[in-house]
């Protein structure tokens, strides 16, 4: 394959150890145990933030500013006496608000949300979170019941691109990939049914992680497709996602579909070194209807960075690819359908319209319909491990194209530009991580994939990339000028 030279990267900002100018969580967590900063610096710092551009990108549904900073005193109390409080502590986190959080309401941005839901305490991946010192800022936004596009006729934020605020972020984990781009916190929970972790990740020039299906539990997380769903890490590096994954992951009692698998050391997989990797580039997705060929230069550069770092390129076909593809939507409109059925008829005008739309499908779909999805998810998950046997890792670009404008945004044209509902169809762990921008100065994703369970080669190879590249550190003009 023959790499073209690497799109320019929007500004980015050097890493410092204030706190107004730190950017990845293992930045901060160093700045904090080596006394240059403090927890409390840290959420005043986002609390700042918030407080000059949530109202522009629609970043929170609910804000928890007095709880944080009480949190945030404690790290700094712990710290102080010696104490290790966990790899997380003090460090800002936005919380994708279809997860359940202690204290705080939890809404699926919904008229139709029982309150009640949100009752239940933590869910689990938030208490780990919490137990490892991690600090939540807030409730970030998300499409109604994490599906569909913004509804400017329902009493909530519409999420806006901080690059563009004329654009979107990407659904449905908005508020965390623009929140975590825009600085107004270090990462942050998104979850992933058909990409909703990989593509605001991509849209907003962050790092994303879908990892495999099973290894972190969902259990008081709102279901969207039963079989689909995953609660996934959203940060500005990979190192921080995979600090985050390696607290989120292993199995739990209240979450029947997590696998009872040891979880890796993730940081210690980073290694820098990704000499003899084998990456089996999907060049066929290039020749997608309307590809933009920016994306495609940068996605040629990025492996060309990789490949110059020693790892091996091998040309590969996704196997069944359209077919698993549609086996997705098919799939999660049919699961959404049977779990959103009786509120649907119930309380029609209560959700959005197109959240709405997007689920209603699944009533289309016959019982022949959903088993023959299931049929191409198995046969497709066979194919893709007997590809694996030749490669170590799958690369794509995230999406064909770069953000779309949030004027007459349609749900149906949004998903055929974006590539990520494959690996939803077959449980593989897959991440987005920034590979460039366009010329108008707009993000673009690399996804990358591994076999079940591999997550920490995923992060080897995207780790390695990133500390070739600057582009996981650009920062939006609009933080930048925040910060003076």
């Amino acid at each position: 394959m023959t790499a073209t030279e690497p799109l320019t990267a929007p500004t980015a900002t050097p890493v410092a150890t204030s706190a107004a100018e730190l950017l990845t969580i293992t930045d901060a967590a160093a700045a904090l145990r080596a006394g240059t900063t403090t927890a409390v610096d840290l959420v005043r710092t986002s609390i700042a933030r918030a407080d000059a551009l949530d109202a522009t990108l629609g970043v929170y549904l609910h804000r928890t500013d007095e709880a944080a900073l009480e949190a945030a005193a404690a790290v700094d109390a712990a710290l102080a006496a010696g104490e290790d409080p966990g790899p997380l502590a003090g460090i800002p986190l936005g919380i994708k608000d279809i997860l359940s959080v202690e204290g705080t309401p939890t809404t699926s941005q919904s008229l139709v949300m029982d309150p009640a839901f949100g009752e239940q305490g933590d869910a689990v991946v938030v208490a780990r979170l919490k137990a490892a010192g991690g600090i939540v800022t807030g409730k970030t936004t998300t499409m109604e019941y994490a599906v569909g596009c913004p509804d400017p006729d329902k009493p909530f934020p519409i999420p806006r691109n901080p690059w563009d605020t004329d654009r979107w972020t990407g659904g449905s984990s908005s508020g965390t990939g623009n929140g975590v781009a825009a600085g107004l916190f270090l990462g942050g929970l998104g979850t992933d049914t058909g990409g909703s972790v990989r593509y605001p990740a991509a849209l907003c020039g962050i790092s994303g992680m879908k990892q495999t299906f099973g290894r972190v539990p969902k259990s008081g997380c709102t279901p969207l497709g039963f079989s689909y769903d995953h609660v996934g890490p959203m940060a500005r590096s990979a190192r921080d996602c995979a600090l985050m994954l390696g607290v989120m992951a292993g199995a739990h009692p209240s979450d029947p579909t997590t696998a009872d698998v040891d979880v890796p050391d993730y940081l210690a997989a980073l290694t820098g070194d990704v000499t003899g990797l084998r990456l089996g580039v999907a060049t066929h997705l290039l020749d997608t209807p309307g590809f933009d060929p920016e994306n495609a230069a940068a996605f040629r550069a990025a492996v060309g960075v990789l490949a110059a770092a020693g790892a091996d390129v091998v040309e590969v076909a996704l196997p069944n690819f359209a077919e698993a593809m549609t086996a997705t939507a098919y799939g999660f409109c049919a699961e959404a359908f049977a779990y959103h059925r009786a509120d649907l008829q119930a309380r029609w005008a209560d959700y959005g319209a197109p959240t709405r739309m997007a689920i209603v499908k699944g009533a289309l779909f016959s019982a022949a319909d959903y088993v023959q999805a299931q049929r191409v998810r198995r046969a497709t998950v066979k194919a893709t491990a007997q590809l694996m046997t030749d490669v170590d890792l799958l690369l794509t670009p995230t999406t064909t194209i770069a953000a779309p404008l949030l004027e007459n945004l349609d749900f149906d044209l949004v998903m055929a530009t974006v590539l990520t509902p494959y690996f939803n169809a077959v449980g593989l762990p897959a991440m987005s991580i920034p590979m460039g921008s366009t010329s108008d100065g707009l993000p673009l994703g690399l996804q990358i994939a591994g076999r079940p369970f591999e997550e920490a080669t995923v992060f080897q190879a995207a780790d390695a990339y990133q500390r070739l590249t600057t582009h996981h550190l650009a920062v939006p003009a609009m933080t930048l000028e925040v910060a003076a």
